[in-house]
């Protein structure tokens, strides 16, 4: 059984429907089993409430977590041209995981939510993966065998490096089906990678 976890931070809504999006895809490849978790929010109360954040329920993750997973896909805003600095704070605490060495052979993708589609889209999906190979995580992006990355005839979020979704200049554009198809697609991709992988470990435990 590969355990996979949907680890995401959102302010508006629109990257924790992509997380569940991609959960339900990693739900969809036979065994596995799927969390989906947030990172702690560093924003605030009234401040929250002033800019109008969605209430989330989600439980939240702590970083000692991230060890008992067989892959781990994060979800982030695009701020600035790069992920939240929630997901930043909470990578940082990773210290000890990345001393371990234990998070090296596991899966990660990426996958973002970006206010235009020239707002740092693909800064984001790339940027973010940065720390994850210095953790020595695998990256699966989003292959062109996903077909709707490609269209021209509406905006379209995503791109090799990861599914993703454009939310507007003031946030009102939700996830598009094919955006969420998109991070169903990336989902089952990385649940396909680290079913395999979780096999070829069992059958060296067997040898």
């Amino acid at each position: 059984m590969a355990r996979i976890l949907v680890l995401y931070y959102s302010s508006y809504g629109h990257v924790r429907a992509m997380a569940e999006a991609e959960a339900e895809g990693a739900r969809s490849v036979d065994g596995t089993h799927v969390d989906l978790r947030r990172v702690p929010e560093t924003v605030p109360e009234d401040i929250q409430a002033k800019a109008g954040f969605v209430a989330d329920d989600t439980p939240v993750a702590s970083v000692t977590d991230l060890e008992a997973y067989d892959a781990i896909i994060f979800g982030t805003p695009t701020l600035f041209g790069m992920m939240a600095g929630q997901m930043k704070s909470f990578l940082d605490q990773a210290g000890g995981l990345w001393a371990r060495n234990a998070l090296v052979g596991k899966v990660a993708a990426v996958f973002a939510s970006t206010g235009s589609q020239h707002g740092g889209h693909e800064a984001t999906l790339l940027s973010t993966q940065i720390p994850l190979q210095h953790f020595g995580m695998l990256i699966a992006g989003m292959p062109y065998s996903y077909a709707g990355q490609t269209t021209a005839e509406e905006i379209v979020g995503g791109a090799p490096y990861g599914a993703g979704t454009i939310a507007g200049a003031d946030g009102s554009r939700r996830p598009t089906e094919k955006d969420l198809d998109g991070a169903r697609f990336q989902g089952a991709h990385v649940a396909r990678i680290a079913v395999r992988l979780a096999g070829a470990d069992l059958q060296e435990e067997a040898a």
